[in-house]
């Protein structure tokens, strides 16, 4: 990231500063994420060229459904998000379909859902009066009861969480065709 004389424009509005340095580095992220579908077909988007679930047409998916949900967080707490302590076979069932390309959908379709995700989050970033607003996080096995996050530990959240599945996108893609993100 750089340092917080920076400068961003988000629909017309200047950011400087931390949240400039923020949309930032979900910009970047969001580009690896998006460069390993480059020149790919739906088809090829959906196939699984690992020994894991994953494809990149799931990947997008599971991100833009992770941002939304986040940022519904950020707005309205941990109500915006599920609970995940009680969810059924058949929540756990829909939820794994955000992480496979499923009849009808398009590698087009996903990617205009999740730049319509991420313009809402920029948005966000941009308008927010307060990055130190917090929530108790919801209900989850992995999260310890009680503990808060401001907007602001969303929002590293939503980075981390792009560039960890960015990495992931590199490799199916490397295995799909050989193409990579970077190098």
């Amino acid at each position: 990231m750089s340092d917080s004389t920076t400068d961003s424009t988000t629909l017309g509005q200047t950011v400087t500063g931390e949240r400039a340095d923020l949309l930032e580095a979900l910009t970047k992220q969001r580009h690896f994420l998006r460069f390993t579908t480059r020149d790919l077909t739906d088809e090829q988007a959906g196939l699984r060229t690992t020994a894991g679930e994953l494809c990149l047409g799931g990947l997008i998916k599971h991100v833009t459904s992770v941002e939304r949900s986040w940022v519904g967080f950020i707005l309205a707490g941990s109500s915006a998000m599920p609970d995940f302590t009680s969810m059924t076979e058949a929540d756990f069932a829909k939820r794994a379909d955000e992480f496979r390309m499923l009849p009808g959908e398009t590698l087009a379709g996903v990617l205009k859902e999740y730049d319509d995700v991420a313009g809402r989050t920029d948005e966000l970033v941009a308008s927010l009066p307060d990055l130190d607003a917090a929530h108790p996080l919801p209900s989850a096995p992995w999260f310890e009861p009680g503990v808060r996050w401001s907007a602001r530990r969303v929002l590293l959240h939503i980075v981390a969480e792009t560039a960890q599945h960015a990495g992931h996108a590199d490799i199916i893609r490397e295995s799909l065709d050989g193409s990579k993100s970077m190098g």
